[in-house]
């Protein structure tokens, strides 16, 4: 984790300008690089549930399930009509996105890179709060995505498993028993005091500026085509044929969100349960259930402008002729 500390500490010598320069146009070009790899693959995303965009303009937490490392992408490809959101996220991610393509995007962007394992948690709570202190205000960000299972389903699922087998807790399947740990950091640094029961003396990085804090959960259930995820290695290659990603959404004001840890534990192991019965209904019958009181689910396809597609392939074509420039200069000027 030094390394990625000391990547986050040189950033921090960058003054606000430089980064507002940075957020407005690698970190979304970057993600919007992700997105049209997405559609070169032909992989479509559709969306169900409560509609986003409405909160896009507040603090949000964005609570994830973890299948694979082609998580990352979909939500990427996601956020690309989300408006401004695009360039105002914060990402938790494992750390083994360090070593993707978008990596070093991440790392100036100042994204946090968890490490995974009991030897590390405590320790990596303790960075995670130092960095939302450090960050979060100072870059304007709005929404902070996170995945609190803790690890992909396919190495968590056994443990997590036997973990609700001996506390009488359900039988899960397609997703994992959340962590408390992270989720528990944001909402104690970064919500507004008695914004949702807690005493004001609570530790909230709420400067006296026009920040609210966080003010919603958006639970986001993401269900991959006959419940085969996708990997990075196969967004990367394009190996695989064409599929279609759902993406369910359903959003909680973050009032609603009990902040003492064993409530808090119960709300989260109760959203994943649900998550469970979403996927449950999806796989056995290709659509995701309709909302309470109502007798039919409607699903929204994303769909990107040509013209902003050309536009972004444009840019990431004369990205590369000018590093090409720059490359061949210092051959030059070195052999």
């Amino acid at each position: 984790m030094e390394a990625v500390t000391t990547i986050y500490d040189w950033g921090s010598s960058l003054d606000e300008q430089s980064y507002e320069l940075w957020d407005f146009g690698a970190s979304p070009s970057s993600i919007a690089g992700v997105a049209i790899r997405d559609l070169q693959q032909n992989v479509e995303v559709v969306e169900w549930g409560d509609d986003v965009k409405a909160v896009s303009e507040d603090e949000a937490m964005v609570l994830v399930n973890h299948q694979a490392t082609g998580d990352v992408c979909t939500l990427m490809m996601c956020l690309q009509d989300k408006g401004t959101v695009v360039r105002q996220m914060m990402w938790l991610m494992d750390h083994i996105f360090k070593y993707t393509n978008f990596g070093i995007v991440s790392l100036i962007h100042g994204d946090f890179f968890i490490r995974q394992g009991r030897a590390h948690r405590d320790q990596q709570l303790v960075l995670l709060k130092e960095h939302l202190e450090k960050y979060y205000r100072s870059r304007n960000r709005k929404w902070i995505v996170l995945f609190p299972e803790g690890g992909f389903l396919r190495k968590r699922r056994e443990t997590s498993q036997a973990f609700a087998k001996k506390n009488n807790l359900p039988f899960l399947k397609h997703v994992t028993l959340p962590r408390l740990g992270a989720t528990q950091v944001i909402l104690k640094t970064l919500v507004a005091p008695q914004e949702n029961g807690n005493p004001a003396g609570r530790d909230a990085v709420v400067k006296e500026s026009k920040s609210k804090g966080l003010q919603w959960v958006i639970d986001t259930t993401i269900a991959y085509s006959k419940g085969e995820p996708i990997d990075i290695q196969t967004w990367i290659l394009g190996y695989r044929q064409p599929t279609v990603t759902h993406v369910h959404y359903r959003i909680f004001p973050v009032k609603d969100v009990p902040a003492e840890p064993e409530a808090l534990t119960n709300w989260l192991y109760q959203r994943f349960i649900e998550k469970e019965d979403l996927l449950t209904h999806f796989y056995e019958t290709g659509a995701f259930p309709p909302p309470q009181g109502q007798t039919k689910a409607i699903s929204r396809e994303m769909t990107l402008s040509n013209l902003w597609l050309v536009g972004i392939q444009s840019l990431a074509f004369l990205s590369g002729g000018m590093w090409y420039c720059i490359f061949q200069y210092f051959y030059h000027c070195l052999f």
